[in-house]
């Protein structure tokens, strides 16, 4: 047999390359895939130490050749992205060759493969079936190796690869392949008409083979041995397609015609015994031959010519003896049909053998997916979902349509009611016991309304205090006003106290609001007290039951009594329609009631099975990964991935298939349902206690929703009492803060009209005796400039100014208020033994000149005065005051300042000081004095008088002190703090 040579290569790197492009195009850690690229680079040098007779060379050849495909689904390994220079040596002329394309290597490991194929089949023996058969199968499979090489493999850049010299090798190992078969069905004694065809197709194709050995002889690619070899074959194949058609004549009665075949092969097999024994004993290397191979050509010529001689001296006698049929002649015989059993298997289907997938193993760079791969596994992921999507729909609508139909059956639950199930029904709902243990030990609501009305009353109280307090304190300082008028600078209450008196007005409301939320709650627990006792009572001692049942009579869902005392809704007269029997014709109510439920169940069990059936489905499309498929795809489904993605899907069929069937299923048993359902409804029995249920059903859904009434009330009340408690808690502690803020601004209040009032009187009592003096001296001076009299002189005269003494105990001022000298002559009075009648009568009186005059009703200051230096105008009326004093304040005498410390003493707060005059000096006209601190009001007290008598420092007492006795009537009429000293 002839073997084809291996061709020879050198060594390369595949690993630095490999890396350099995962960095670069696939933006990955080249040093994850170090142990892929090593296993690559050493089953490329396997490789090239694979013998040519060896199963485990052909398997380093079938390994590496299937990784070559999967890398070049991956990396582009040409001359301008991966550069690799790839050198082999051609078979027959030993000629080096090196390029850069992967498919040069894919190439040469395709011719090495089938070289290897073909030196396995030489070599086997074929005198067993074994050998036959692995002879025959590896022939072919060089055959469709060296096809794979001619119809993918174009311009082939050495003489080994070309078409003409791979077509040769074609038919060599066809004509081979054919030979091994003919000889397998020799051996097992096959018809002769058989083996006359098998031989004719080896025949032919030895002659395409020498034709081409020739061709590729002349031009010093092949062995002339090759060509004996070819011719040997041939003839010799013709020979015995020759013999074995004249045994097949002959046994056709063709006596004559198979005398002629026999001499046919008689002259072929000469030529064939002719040419082998010109075969040279030894054979060159080049040829790969062995060395008997002349040796055995020439001895299967010899027999096979031999026993062609034996037959055809026997068909002649005979022929001559017994047929007496004429031979015809060798041109005239018909042509032997020829029968191929030798053909070329493809790569593909080559490669999808389970053996073969087993030796090539995974793919080597499987982590490493293409950025088209994934897009296209994208797009096989959305039709996936696509097509779950639509069964899930499917599976819920015929989920859907079954519910609702059985809703509107009212299925399976109206059955109990044929089956005498309203005991269940008539059973104390879990809900209403909830309810009745829930109220269970509540107190009844009238403490807690009472407690409501005490804290509104002790709010109110509050309150009014605080009204009283401000009223009192506004009147006071109002009195005062009045009395002193200008003198008196405290402000107005009103403007102070607007905050408090909105705070007041708000809370007020505020209770006014609440009372009406506390009627509403009043209402309420009135409403439902009895339905509350009643649940209380039941929750407390367990008789939710009993309860349950007397609304149920009430409402007029009567039962006869059961067994423990409660009712039931079935009387035993009334019994069951499971024991009805009017004796109608047909089926009986338990029989039909028996039929609806098996169509249930049956219906039931559909739809478990179809939700198991989507489950399977969402896991299978879940672990469904077809991007190997697409790998292995990438080249022949360019722009096919439709179709792909459809042959992909088909894998879903059979679950999609079981989906449409239950859903046929479901469609027919609700049919059969529906109408034997109908069926049983238009019987009388079962109508007549259908309006039984229906009313039962009502009454008690009226008790249900009453009760449930009453719960949701009990709730509201609940809640509502608790958040009335937390408002009124919440409303003591704010009113009790404004009573406090109440209480420490009338406390300041005091103070500063204390203050005021102590400094009024000190002032009239140190520049009443002066102001006199001055405005008499004032009077004069104008009354001499003013008179008539021609014998006065113009010159001012001066007068001595009297003494304190002889000044009249009154004058008279315009614009000006009266007032009363004190009754002592002295202008700086002795303190009295007595300090509460050490005060001098209060009278009104304006400021002394030297202080503004403030408006009681805080007015501008000034009011009309003049333009020019703030002097009034020529046409005001006549106003002493209207002239102020502009010398600097003095401290008061010695004796004046030791009796106001004596009956004056200045109380100790938080106040703010700014407030309040300091040094004699009063704030400006307008000043508003800020509202009062928040804290707790100040602990002095202010005395007057005595410092060891304490006196009361309640609202309106600014500067209470106890007049002497026997002075009351005198001076009741001048003093303003007369009467209030029980004023709290």
């Amino acid at each position: 047999m002839i073997s084809c040579p291996l061709k020879q290569t050198n060594e390369i790197d595949w690993v630095y390359p490999l890396k350099a492009h995962i960095r670069q195009a696939y933006g990955d850690d080249p040093d994850r895939y170090t142990e892929e690229c090593n296993t690559l680079n050493r089953l490329r040098q396997d490789m090239r130490g694979a013998g040519k007779d060896s199963a485990a060379g052909r398997d380093l050849l079938y390994r590496y050749y299937g990784q070559l495909e999967l890398l070049d689904l991956r990396f582009p390994v040409d001359e301008n992205h991966i550069k690799i220079s790839f050198t082999w040596f051609d078979a027959f002329t030993h000629k080096s060759i090196s390029q850069y394309s992967l498919a040069y290597e894919k190439a040469s490991i395709i011719f090495n493969i089938s070289a290897v194929l073909s030196c396995h089949a030489a070599n086997q023996n074929r005198f067993e079936d074994t050998g036959l058969k692995t002879a025959y199968h590896s022939f072919q499979a060089a055959a469709g190796m060296f096809t794979y090489i001619n119809e993918n493999f174009l311009h082939a850049p050495s003489t080994d690869l070309s078409r003409d010299t791979v077509k040769t090798l074609i038919s060599i190992m066809l004509a081979q392949g054919q030979e091994v078969f003919l000889q397998k069905q020799i051996a097992d004694g096959k018809k002769v008409g058989l083996l006359a065809k098998l031989a004719s197709q080896a025949s032919y194709l030895y002659g395409q083979a020498v034709e081409g050995i020739q061709e590729n002889v002349q031009r010093g690619v092949f062995d002339k041995l090759w060509v004996q070899v070819a011719q040997v074959k041939h003839h010799f194949s013709t020979s015995l397609a020759q013999y074995y058609q004249a045994l097949a004549d002959d046994d056709a009665n063709a006596h004559g015609m198979a005398v002629a075949r026999l001499q046919s092969a008689e002259v072929e097999g000469r030529d064939a015994l002719r040419i082998a024994a010109a075969f040279p004993s030894s054979v060159s290397p080049n040829s790969y031959l062995n060395s008997d191979t002349g040796a055995c050509l020439a001895d299967a010529s010899k027999k096979h010519l031999a026993n062609v001689q034996e037959r055809l001296t026997a068909f002649n006698k005979d022929n001559d003896f017994i047929y007496h049929q004429t031979i015809p002649a060798e041109t005239t015989l018909s042509v032997i049909p020829k029968l191929p059993a030798a053909k070329a298997i493809p790569v593909s289907d080559l490669y999808q053998g389970q053996d073969i997938q087993r030796i090539i193993g995974p793919d080597i760079f499987q982590k490493l997916v293409p950025m088209s791969v994934t897009e296209s596994a994208s797009l096989y992921d959305e039709e996936k979902a696509k097509l779950i999507r639509a069964e899930a729909e499917n599976v819920e609508t015929a989920n859907g349509e079954m519910a609702a139909s059985l809703d509107y059956l009212k299925l399976p639950d109206s059955l109990n009611i044929l089956k005498g199930g309203m005991d269940q029904e008539s059973s104390v709902d879990e809900s209403f016991r909830a309810w009745c243990e829930e109220l269970a030990g509540h107190e009844p609501f009238g403490q807690a309304f009472d407690q409501l009305s005490a804290d509104k009353s002790t709010i109110n109280g509050f309150l009014d205090r605080c009204t009283k307090q401000l009223d009192m304190e506004e009147s006071i300082c109002e009195k005062m006003r009045s009395k002193y008028g200008g003198d008196w600078t405290q402000q107005p209450s009103s403007r102070l106290t607007s905050t408090l008196w909105s705070d007041i007005q708000s809370y007020r409301g505020a209770i006014e609001e609440a009372t009406g939320s506390d009627a509403q709650l009043l209402n309420t627990a009135r409403q439902y007290e009895s339905d509350f006792d009643e649940m209380r009572s039941a929750g407390e001692t367990d008789e939710a039951d009993v309860l349950y049942q007397r609304a149920m009579q009430k409402a007029g869902a009567s039962r006869s009594k059961s067994r423990n005392g409660v009712t039931s809704p079935t009387s035993p007269q009334e019994g069951c329609l499971l024991d009805d029997d009017y004796g109608e014709g047909g089926m009986t109510v338990p029989d039909q009631i028996a039929k609806v439920e098996d169509l249930l169940k049956r219906l039931s069990l559909i739809k478990r099975d179809r939700m198991q059936v989507l489950r399977d489905l969402k896991e299978k499309a879940q672990g469904d990964d077809i991007s190997n498929v697409l790998i292995l795809n990438k080249k022949s489904i360019a722009n096919h991935e439709s179709r792909l993605f459809q042959v992909e899907l088909e894998k879903y069929r059979p679950h999609q298939n079981r989906l449409l069937q239950g859903t046929h299923k479901q469609t027919v048993l609700m049919k059969e349902l529906t109408k034997a359902y109908g069926d049983l409804l238009q019987d009388k029995r079962v109508r007549s206690e259908q309006l039984r249920y229906e009313s039962f059903t009502r009454k008690r859904n009226q008790v249900a929703t009453k009760y449930q009434r009453v719960f949701q009330a009990f709730n509201g009340l609940v809640d509502g009492l608790v958040r009335a408690h937390s408002f009124y808690s919440e409303m003591k502690d704010t009113v009790e803060n404004l009573e406090r803020n109440v209480e420490s601004f009338v406390s300041n209040r005091r103070s500063e009209g204390a203050q005021l009032l102590g400094q009024i009187e000190r002032d009239r009592a140190n520049y009443s005796g002066g102001q006199a003096d001055r405005e008499r001296d004032r009077l004069r001076d104008l009354m001499e400039r003013m008179s008539m009299d021609p014998s006065s002189s113009p010159t001012k005269t001066t007068t001595p100014r009297p003494t304190q003494a002889s000044r009249p105990s009154q004058t008279q001022e315009p614009n000006s208020s009266k007032f009363q000298p004190p009754p002592s002559s002295n202008h700086h009075p002795r303190p009295s033994s007595n300090p509460n009648t050490a005060l001098p009568p209060q009278s009104v009186a304006s400021l002394p000149r030297g202080y503004p005059q403030q408006p009681a009703a805080g007015g501008v200051q000034g009011e009309r005065m003049g333009e020019a230096g703030g002097l009034p105008s020529v046409n005001d009326p006549y106003n002493p005051m209207a002239y102020p004093y502009q010398s600097a304040l003095s401290a008061p005498p010695a004796g004046q300042g030791v009796y106001y410390h004596n009956h004056v003493q200045a109380p100790h707060h938080t106040y703010p000081q700014q407030a309040y005059p300091q040094n004699g000096q009063y704030p400006h006209q307008g000043y508003v004095p800020p509202p009062p601190p928040p804290g707790p009001p100040p602990s002095s007290q202010m005395n007057f008088g005595n410092p060891d008598i304490s006196h009361p420092s309640g609202s309106g007492g600014y500067a209470y002190h106890q007049p002497p006795r026997g002075s009351a009537t005198q001076h009741g009429q001048q003093d303003p703090w007369a009467g209030l000293n029980a004023w709290k």
